[in-house]
């Protein structure tokens, strides 16, 4: 049997730990499960629920809490992966008349 020459070996491994895309996906793979993540998903999702429940049975809502609601809490929920509940009462908040502030 052929022996492996070293320094291929090195240059593969040295190669694989000097990429950035193996270390992205090191740093995501420990990030995915983190008690900081979670708590952060649960903190974003009773805060959507809260505040879309509140426009809901309110029936109306204005553009700055749309905007708010969107852009600071439901895309960065739904970026870090958040659950369809949250999705579908955006939907429901979408269908509701934007009254002037």
């Amino acid at each position: 049997m052929d022996k492996i020459p070293w320094d291929i070996v090195v240059t593969i491994f040295c190669t694989l730990f000097a990429s950035s895309g193996f270390w992205t996906w090191v740093m995501s793979k420990q990030k995915n499960n983190s008690a900081e993540r979670r708590m952060i998903l649960g903190l974003g999702f009773a805060k959507i629920c809260e505040r879309c429940t509140f426009y809901i049975t309110r029936g109306y809502i204005t553009r700055d809490e749309y905007t708010d609601l969107k852009k600071y809490l439901y895309e960065p929920y739904r970026d870090l992966g958040g659950n369809g509940t949250c999705e579908r009462l955006m939907q429901e908040v979408d269908k509701l008349p934007i009254k002037q502030d």
